[in-house]
C-alpha cells in the first residue's frame, strides 16, 4: 500500500499542504500527501479569490519560486484586477476572482502530474516520535507510515468547532469532520497551543438577487495574470462582481440577535481576525457608521452560487436571513447555506525556526493556519517554504530562508517566529519596510535564480528571467543615451502640462517625470522602433518605467537593507546565556530566552527588546 518509508509526509491538502507536497516532490523527495478527503484538494473554504493587497505579491513570489498557486489561479480566473493602480508600484496588488471548482480541479491535476508524489485519504491522529525526532504518522485506520520528515498543514481542522447561533458542532469546514489527536500528541511533546477563530459569510442563490440595485464591479479592461510563465492563459472574457451596502435597518436586525450570538454571549472565547471582522463585530465596533460595503462575488463560470463578501457571521440563521434580506438587491434572497464561525487549535509560531521546523521536535514542520495565520496566500507561502526545507533537511542541506528585503514571504515568516501572534496574522504592504524592493512586478527577478539554485525553479524559468533582465537593462541603456529635440518632445510635454524643454535632452531624464507614461515614450519614432525590433513584452516596458521613475526610492531602500544586513551578519551563539547580561530588562531576557533569535537583527525586532538591550549584547559579544 505504501512505500516502506517516505522522505516527506505532508498532512493536509489545503493551500499550504498542496504547495508543500508539490515543492518537496519537485525537488526529488519521495512524498506522501495524506488528506481527509481527496475531493477537496486546495479547496477555497472562504472567498473564491486569490491575491489582493500584499497577498497578490505573495502569490507572485510563490510562482517565481516554482510553486503552483499562480498557475492554478490563471487557469481558474473569472475576473482580474490590479488594485492600487492610482498609487505607486510599491503597493500595486493583483487580485483574481476564481472559479472555485476549476481552481481545486486544476490543483489536483497539477499534483497528480507531479513526479515522486503519492496520495492517501485518511485522517492523521498522531505522530511517531523517537529521540525528539519525528519518524512518521499514525492514521485513523491504525496505519503507521514512516518518513524522514513530516509537514503539518491542518488548517482549521484541529479540534474544529463550528458555531451558528446557539448551535455548535465539530467540524473543520462545513460538511467535513474535525481532526482529533494531533493537538494532544503535540501537547504531550511540550508544545504550547491556543485557540483562534475565523468566520465565513452565507452562500446565496444568484438567481434570487436584483443586480440592478447594486453597483457593478467589472474587471480590468486589459487583465493581467499571476504566473510569470507565458504558457498560462490570460482572460479573454470576465464576470463582473457587484457591490451594495448595509443600512440602519440591517444593523438593527443584526443587533436583535446579539444575545444569541456565540461571539457576544461568551461561547466563543478565541480571537478572530481583526482585519476581517464579522458583520456583527463591524456594527458593534463601528456603531457610528451608517453602512458597510457588501461585495457580491460569483463562485464560478457555470454556477449561480454567490459569495457574500463582507457579511461574515455566526448569528442564528433566521437573523442572518432577515438582515441580509434588508440589503438592497437581496430582498428576495435564497440561501444555499448560512454563514458560520469556526474555532480551531493553533500553535504559537515562536516555537519554530526560520525553516518552519519546530524547535522541540527535529524534522517536524508546521505551515499555514496551525501557525496562527489567516488567508490562502499566507498558508500557501508557508507550505512552499516548509516543503522546500523538509526536502533540504532530509538531504542534509542548509535551510532555505528568505530575508525581509527579499520577499513578503520573508517578512511573514520573520514576523511569525520573532513576534509571534495572538490573533490570526494577515499580510499587509505596511508590514514590509522594503516594499519598494518587494513589488509584484519583480518577484521573478528577485527569487527565480535562488530557487533555481536549490533545485526548484526550472532552468526554463530562469532563462525567461535572464531574458527579461537583459532586455530591461538594454532598453534603459537605450533611452539613457537617446537624445530628443524640443521639436520631438515638446508637443507631448505641453499636452501633459509638463514644462517644455529648450534644448536637446536625454530621454531617460524626461521619462523620469511622473506624468510621462510609457505610451508617451512609445509615441516617439526611435523608442517605438526599438521596442518592435527587439520584440519587447509589456512586462519589460513596465519594468523599465518603474526602474527609471522610482530609481531614487529603490536605491534608498537598497542602502537601508544593506545597513540592516550588518546586524543580520552578527550571529548569536546557539547556547547564549542571557542571564549573564545583568543590564538586560526582565522582559527582554524572558523574550530572548523564549525565542532564541539567530542574529542581532532578529533580536532587535522582538517586542520588548529595546535598542539599549541590543547595545548591551553588542558590548558583551565584543562587537
Amino acid at each position: 500500500m505504501f512505500k516502506d518509508k517516505y522522505d516527506v509526509i505532508v498532512v493536509g491538502a489545503g493551500h499550504a499542504g498542496s504547495e508543500a507536497a508539490a515543492a518537496a516532490a519537485n525537488m526529488g523527495s519521495s512524498t506522501l500527501l495524506i488528506t481527509m478527503n481527496l475531493q477537496n484538494i486546495a479547496q477555497m473554504s472562504c472567498n473564491p479569490a486569490m491575491g489582493g493587497i500584499a497577498k497578490g505579491q505573495i502569490i507572485k513570489e510563490i510562482d517565481a519560486l516554482g510553486g503552483y498557486s499562480g498557475i492554478a489561479t490563471d487557469y481558474s480566473s473569472i475576473q482580474f484586477k490590479m488594485l492600487n493602480r492610482s498609487k505607486g508600484p510599491a503597493v500595486w496588488s493583483p487580485r483574481a476572482q476564481s472559479d472555485r471548482m476549476i481552481f481545486s480541479s486544476k490543483w489536483r491535476e497539477l499534483l497528480e502530474n507531479t513526479p515522486n508524489l503519492d496520495f492517501y485519504q485518511d485522517s492523521v491522529v498522531g505522530l511517531i516520535v523517537k529521540n525528539k525526532s519525528v519518524c512518521g504518522v499514525v492514521t485513523q485506520l491504525g496505519l503507521e507510515v514512516h518518513a524522514k520528515s513530516v509537514v503539518l498543514t491542518n488548517g482549521t481542522f484541529l479540534n474544529g468547532l463550528i458555531h451558528v447561533g446557539e448551535k455548535n458542532f465539530g467540524g473543520g469546514r462545513v460538511g467535513e469532520k474535525a481532526s482529533f489527536g494531533i493537538t494532544e500528541t503535540l501537547s504531550s511533546l511540550g508544545f504550547a497551543s491556543g485557540r483562534m477563530k475565523t468566520g465565513t459569510p452565507p452562500r446565496v442563490d444568484g438567481r434570487s438577487l436584483n443586480y440592478n440595485k447594486m453597483e457593478e464591479q467589472p474587471g480590468d479592461p486589459n487583465p493581467g495574470k499571476f504566473s510569470f510563465l507565458p504558457s498560462t492563459p490570460t482572460l479573454q472574457k470576465q464576470r463582473s462582481c457587484y457591490m451594495t451596502y448595509t443600512n440602519h435597518n440591517t444593523h438593527d436586525i443584526l443587533r436583535s440577535g446579539f444575545d444569541r450570538s456565540p461571539m457576544f454571549n461568551g461561547r466563543i472565547k478565541s480571537v478572530g481576525p481583526r482585519y476581517c471582522p464579522s458583520v456583527e463585530d463591524k456594527i458593534s465596533r463601528f456603531a457610528e457608521r451608517e453602512r458597510h460595503q457588501i461585495f457580491v462575488e460569483p463562485e464560478g463560470w457555470n454556477t449561480v452560487e454567490v459569495y457574500v463578501n463582507g457579511f461574515s457571521t455566526s448569528l442564528p440563521e433566521d437573523v442572518q436571513f432577515k438582515a441580509l434580506s434588508s440589503v438592497p438587491g437581496f430582498e428576495n434572497v435564497k440561501f444555499f447555506r448560512p454563514g458560520y464561525a469556526i474555532e480551531y487549535d493553533y500553535f504559537p509560531p515562536t516555537q519554530l525556526n526560520y525553516s518552519l521546523e519546530t524547535k522541540l521536535v527535529e524534522n517536524l514542520f508546521f505551515a499555514g493556519q496551525i501557525n496562527g495565520t489567516t488567508g490562502y496566500e499566507e498558508a500557501a507561502s508557508q507550505g512552499l517554504m516548509a516543503g522546500i526545507n523538509a526536502h533540504l533537511k532530509v538531504n542534509s542541506q542548509d535551510p532555505f530562508v528568505l530575508k525581509r528585503d527579499q520577499a513578503y514571504i520573508g517578512v511573514l515568516i520573520d514576523d511569525l517566529i520573532t513576534k509571534g501572534t495572538d490573533e490570526p496574522y494577515r499580510m499587509f504592504t505596511s508590514r514590509a519596510e522594503f516594499r519598494m524592493l518587494l513589488r509584484q512586478d519583480n518577484a521573478d527577478i528577485r527569487l527565480t535564480e535562488i530557487s533555481n539554485r536549490i533545485g526548484l525553479a526550472s532552468s526554463d524559468r530562469l532563462a525567461l528571467v535572464n531574458r527579461k533582465n537583459k532586455q530591461t537593462r538594454s532598453f534603459i541603456d537605450f533611452i539613457t543615451k537617446l537624445s530628443v529635440t524640443p521639436d520631438e518632445i515638446n508637443p507631448i510635454l505641453i499636452n501633459k502640462d509638463s514644462a517644455p524643454v529648450h534644448q536637446s535632452m536625454k530621454m531617460r531624464k524626461i521619462y523620469a517625470r511622473p506624468n510621462i507614461t510609457s505610451e508617451d515614450l512609445l509615441s516617439l519614432k526611435k523608442p517605438k522602433e526599438y521596442v518592435k525590433e527587439n520584440a519587447l513584452s509589456a512586462d519589460v516596458i513596465e519594468q523599465v518605467e518603474i526602474q527609471v521613475k522610482y530609481s531614487g526610492y529603490i536605491e534608498k531602500e537598497k542602502a537601508n537593507a544593506e545597513k540592516l544586513q550588518n546586524l543580520e551578519n552578527i550571529t548569536i551563539p546557539e547556547k547564549f546565556d542571557y542571564n549573564k547580561l545583568k543590564s538586560l530588562s526582565n522582559e527582554a531576557r524572558s523574550k530572548l530566552e523564549e525565542i532564541r533569535p539567530k542574529t542581532l537583527s532578529q533580536a532587535s525586532r522582538i517586542s520588548g527588546v529595546s535598542p539599549s538591550d541590543i547595545s548591551s549584547m553588542l558590548i558583551f559579544m565584543g562587537r
